[in-house]
């Protein structure tokens, strides 16, 4: 189990994640967006957070706390997939990411085949603790995006309609992962960061609250494979997982 456990890759975590946090108001040169989308993406996206950042600081109105459950008492069995709890983050890179509460897990079901779930809850996000993309955690770490798109899952567990999510495949030499993430808040699913920022702005004027989640799904894509079956598992997991949620990450 714990080779198997080494296949969920930790650079593609939130470690990572925190390293690119941190180093991203750094100078760049052309090189450094080779694994990253389209310059005008990034730029765009900065400037969406920023203003959503002032905004929402600015507000005056203090936000009340939201009910839910600790990850602490999340399933460690879901429909026949056992966990096991990955070592905790450290402080540094706990203080980086601004998450108010995470959970980091693989889940192995009883053929041994296994995925990396990681969860991300943010109380608030007033005051510059906002969540960040998958997306900004490959440069640095050696792993490049070398498929990105959407995904939807029909009528999915827990949930009354279709959901879209993002789907990618990242690359670090011959070991490939397919990455299933989606931003969720007030049960809403969404899947693009603009309309997440659009929406973050819209919540804390009408219903004055600005918490929300990351959820993200790993599975490892053996060689020669095409990953069907690496997207299967993760959907599967998906399934499972998705009606489990709703305690956790307040509607």
């Amino acid at each position: 189990m714990a080779g198997l456990h080494r296949r969920i890759p930790d650079d593609v975590g939130v470690a990572a994640c925190a390293t690119a946090v941190r180093a991203a108001n750094a100078p760049r040169t052309g090189a450094d967006y080779r694994m990253r989308s389209p310059l005008s993406r990034a730029i765009a996206i900065c400037a969406l957070m920023g203003a959503a950042t002032i905004f929402i600081a600015n507000a005056r109105k203090a936000e009340v706390p939201v009910e839910r459950m600790a990850f602490e008492s999340f399933p460690m069995e879901i429909d026949g997939w056992r966990a096991v709890n990955d070592p905790p983050l450290d402080p540094a890179v706990l203080k980086v990411l601004g998450t108010d509460d995470y959970l980091s897990r693989v889940y192995y079901r009883p053929d041994r085949s296994a995925v990396g779930l990681f969860i991300g809850f943010f109380a608030s996000q007033r005051q510059g603790d906002t969540i960040h993309s998958p997306l900004n955690c490959l440069p640095g770490s050696g792993w490049e995006a070398v498929s990105q798109g959407r995904l939807v899952i029909p009528a999915v567990a827990g949930s009354a309609r279709d959901i879209e999510i993002n789907r990618y495949v990242v690359q670090k030499g011959l070991e490939r992962q397919m990455v299933l993430y989606w931003y969720q808040s007030h049960g809403r699913v969404i899947a693009s960061e603009y309309t997440s920022r659009f929406m973050l702005i819209n919540d804390a004027v009408r219903m004055n609250r600005t918490d929300g989640s990351m959820v993200r799904v790993i599975a490892p894509i053996p060689q020669e494979a095409d990953g069907a079956a690496a997207e299967a598992l993760a959907v599967t997991f998906v399934h499972s997982l998705f009606p489990r949620l709703s305690g956790y990450l307040p509607s």
